[in-house]
Parts: C-alpha cells; sequence; structure tokens
C-alpha cells in the first residue's frame, strides 16, 4: 500500500504554530506588496476566497481584516525535514514531492506498524506530538489514489481505499480530481461524453491516444487500474529556480543586472548544496 500525507496550509499552520495569538485568525503568507502573490492561506482565510497563488491584492479586499506575513523559508524547511524524518522511520521508501508532502510506501511494514489504517494513525499521531501540526493521509494500493485520498478529508482526516473497493471508487471519480486533467483537458474529455474515470472504457486506448497522445495512454491504464508511478526515493531534481516579485516596474538595466546578479548566485550555491 501507498500512503500519501500533505501539511496542508504549512506555512499558514507553522505561523499560528509558532504565535498562537495567531490561531483562528486568517494568516495569509507570501509576498507583503501588491505586486506579490499568496504562497499560503489559513483554513480561515480560506472562507473568504484566499487561496494560493492568488495576487495580493485581491487576497487584500476578499480579506481585509487577515494576518499578511512574509514567508520565513528557513523554518518551513526546518520543520519540514522534521516531517520527512518521521515519515523515514516508518518506511525507507519514502519520495518527497514539495516542502509539504511525500509518498511512502509501506509494503512490508505490517508486522512493525500494524495495517495500513494504524501505522497512518500511528504517523499522524507522531507528526502532530513532535511537530505539533496536523497532517492528511491518504492511503491506496495505487499512487494516484493515494493523492487524490488525503485530499478528501483535509486539514487532519486518514482516507482510505482499500483494494477491493478500488473499482467502484474509480467508476465514479470525477476527471478533474486526476492530475494532469486541467479546464482544457476536461472541456476536451466532457466532449466525449467522459465526466467520470469509468467513462474512459466508453472509448478504445487507439482513440484515447489519438486525442491525447501519451496521455490518452495512461488515463486509460488509470481508468483500469494500472498506475506505473513508484514511490521513488531518488528522484533526481531536474532544475533549481531563485525569483522574487519587484515592487514596482523599472526600466533600471542596472538595477535590473544587481538583481540578476542576486538570484544567479543563489542558484549557484543551490548547485553546489546538490
Amino acid at each position: 500500500m501507498i500512503i500519501h500525507v500533505d501539511m496542508y496550509a504549512f506555512f499558514a499552520s507553522v505561523e499560528q504554530l509558532d504565535n498562537p495569538e495567531l490561531k483562528g485568525k486568517c494568516v495569509i503568507v507570501g509576498g507583503t506588496s501588491d505586486r506579490g502573490v499568496v504562497a499560503a492561506s489559513s483554513y480561515e482565510a480560506r472562507k473568504f476566497g484566499v487561496y494560493s497563488a492568488m495576487p495580493m491584492y485581491q487576497a487584500r479586499q476578499k480579506c481585509p481584516q487577515g494576518v499578511f506575513l512574509r514567508p520565513r523559508g528557513h523554518r518551513y524547511k526546518a520543520l519540514s525535514q522534521k516531517v520527512m524524518a518521521i515519515l523515514e522511520s516508518f518506511s525507507p521508501v519514502v519520495q518527497q514531492v514539495s516542502i509539504d508532502e511525500a509518498f511512502m510506501d509501506i509494503t512490508g511494514s505490517g508486522a512493525l506498524f500494524g495495517s495500513p489504517c494504524e501505522t497512518g494513525l500511528k504517523i499522524k499521531r507522531k507528526v502532530k506530538d513532535i511537530v505539533g501540526l496536523t497532517c492528511s493521509v491518504g492511503i491506496a494500493p495505487l499512487k494516484f489514489l493515494a493523492k487524490i485520498a488525503s485530499d478528501m478529508d483535509k486539514p487532519d482526516g486518514l482516507t482510505i481505499i482499500s483494494p477491493e473497493n478500488v473499482p467502484a471508487f474509480i467508476e465514479t471519480l470525477a476527471v478533474n480530481k486526476i492530475s494532469g486533467v486541467g479546464k482544457q483537458t476536461q472541456s476536451r474529455l466532457e466532449k466525449m461524453g467522459i465526466f467520470a474515470l469509468g467513462d474512459v472504457n466508453a472509448h478504445s486506448q487507439k482513440i484515447l491516444v489519438d486525442q491525447f497522445g501519451k496521455y490518452g495512454q495512461r488515463l486509460w491504464e488509470l481508468a483500469n487500474g494500472i498506475d506505473r508511478s513508484i514511490v521513488n526515493p531518488h528522484r533526481p531534481v531536474k532544475s533549481v529556480s531563485s525569483e522574487e516579485t519587484l515592487s514596482s516596474d523599472t526600466l533600471d538595466v542596472n538595477f535590473l543586472k544587481s538583481v540578476m546578479l542576486k538570484h544567479s548566485e543563489d542558484v549557484g550555491r543551490q548547485l553546489r548544496e546538490k
């Protein structure tokens, strides 16, 4: 079985953890200028329609009472490392996919930690006890389903899709829940009468590949309970980057060169650390 662990609203939750006065308040983390974007928002802020990647000026309009904070990258990274160390205490096969989420393959760990459900509960308790944060856990025999399961009962849930329930779950799974299905792909699928993943089987593999290329093949496989992706703890980092949003537009070439130099040095530092 595969587990997906998601520290949902991670940055905002860390800020509330470190400053108890922020609990229950609308915490919005990101660039604090109007040109910045929201990196994370607490559940309280989400009730007002504030979500990640939203322009900060829109967040201020939707939630003027919010507490707006700059990100503290080093703090988030430190707690992320603690979470990943906890996951690795349950399985050597852990694939971190971002600062706040990871996949685990717990095959063969039953003798140590019990059933998948018991393992999931133990992970949640240990993260809460050591880090002080809640996490959402999804468990399934297929990687893509574990990811979907973790999203079903956030922010502190545990959802299990057992092997015998996979066919029924896939049959009614909305296609927009599948990674890689954006608005355009969803629209094209719906024009073909595909609203749930189970509807894919009304079409041949050839038609799906003709329409969607390699992704059409993957859709057919997922609809038939086949997921060839594995939990890969040694997945290489394909790129590094450094970025910032300037407070205002500028045509000052010397200033832009200084900004480029700063970010070039940052990228170089990241590469040397690899």
